[in-house]
């Protein structure tokens, strides 16, 4: 393999300094924006947008790199957009950055990096990976400090991908990132970090989901667990497992979203305890430490980014899905989300929830 690097710069201080430490380590690199999405009004959050290019050309020319802007707005619409609007439809909630690191970070981007001459990409995620022996593979693992630890949304990684994918951050905190970045000049030094969904501009979930389908968004009954009808909602995606407020509706008692029923229309409302469930059977999974689970394997897991992984159990179960009990009932398991498993600081795999297991 050569040592040429193609790296995707959003225009934030992540990636400036991933391209920085890259050239000190002797790679040939090559700056790339990717263009995904065509905002109507710009924030200096999204990543997308054209004051984060010309930031990310400014980086570029400051380390002395080349700099290109690529187009990806097609795949990034089929695989991440309408992915997004369809897994709402269905009273699911998708997480588009998992995907958008799944279809187009390191898949998409990958291939054209192989194209223009790079045997490898890189990302300024803060994660590592390794080759182990012991495995006989690649290893995705944690970054050095958990607040930032991103192997949460790369769990979809191939053999083939983790082998041609550098992560220059793996082994450092924030502040030493935005340190270095001020030290040698960068103008993303201080840049803040992009919070929102870069398509969602104003955070409107529903609103972008009701303007990008051309499905009538259907009212329906807010349910209790035995199907009594306690009200009426306006339309199921407008509601996530576990939410409490802006239900709009008054029960004399702190009622929450337990589940959700595309098929009757109806919004399951429940306890705070009844938002706990034992474990749950995901889909559409990927495996990185090994070829195939084994029942009964112990592992650590979380449901959602920003969660600590908790001790759980899992099992095989029909059709390549598996089934995860966790030790103790986890909240708001959110069919629509992923799951991600650990072993110490190893990332065993994930998957889509598909269901959760009262």
């Amino acid at each position: 393999m050569n040592n040429k690097v193609m790296i995707g710069m959003s225009g934030g201080v992540d990636s400036s300094v991933a391209a920085y430490l890259l050239k000190e380590q002797g790679y040939e690199v090559i700056g790339v924006f990717m263009k995904l999405w065509e905002g109507q009004h710009e924030t200096e959050r999204a990543c997308c947008s054209l004051s984060a290019a010309e930031d990310a050309r400014r980086v570029a020319d400051r380390i002395g790199i080349p700099f290109y802007v690529i187009n990806m707005k097609k795949p990034f619409m089929e695989k991440v957009v309408d992915y997004f609007v369809d897994e709402y439809l269905l009273g699911r909630t998708p997480n588009p950055c998992i995907a958008c690191n799944k279809h187009i970070k390191f898949d998409e981007f990958l291939k054209k990096a192989i194209m223009l001459g790079c045997d490898h990409v890189a990302t300024g995620h803060y994660a590592k990976v390794e080759y182990s022996s012991e495995h006989g593979r690649f290893l995705l693992k944690k970054s050095a400090t958990d607040e930032k630890d991103q192997t949460y949304a790369l769990y979809n990684m191939t053999q083939e991908q983790l082998s041609r994918t550098v992560l220059p951050l793996g082994t450092y905190n924030k502040g030493q990132i935005r340190e270095i970045a001020a030290n040698i000049g960068l103008v993303t030094a201080n840049k803040p970090d992009s919070q929102e969904i870069c398509f969602v501009e104003d955070n409107d979930y529903a609103s972008f989901v009701k303007s990008r389908s051309n499905k009538k968004i259907q009212p329906g009954n807010f349910v209790d667990r035995q199907g009594n009808v306690l009200g009426r909602h306006e339309g199921i995606i407008k509601y996530t497992i576990g939410q409490r407020k802006g239900l709009g509706i008054a029960l004399g008692w702190p009622a929450y979203v337990v589940d959700i029923d595309s098929e009757t229309n109806s919004v399951v409302l429940g306890t705070n305890e009844e938002v706990f469930k034992k474990g749950l059977v995901a889909d559409d999974v990927n495996l990185i430490a090994y070829d195939r689970i084994e029942d009964g394997m112990k592992v650590e897991a979380k449901v959602r980014y920003n969660a600590r992984p908790k001790p759980a159990t899992v099992y095989n179960v029909d059709g390549g899905r598996i089934k995860l009990v966790f030790d103790d009932r986890e909240r708001a398991i959110t069919p629509g989300q992923s799951v991600v498993m650990y072993q110490g600081d190893i990332v065993v795999g994930g998957g889509i929830i598909e269901s959760s297991i009262v």
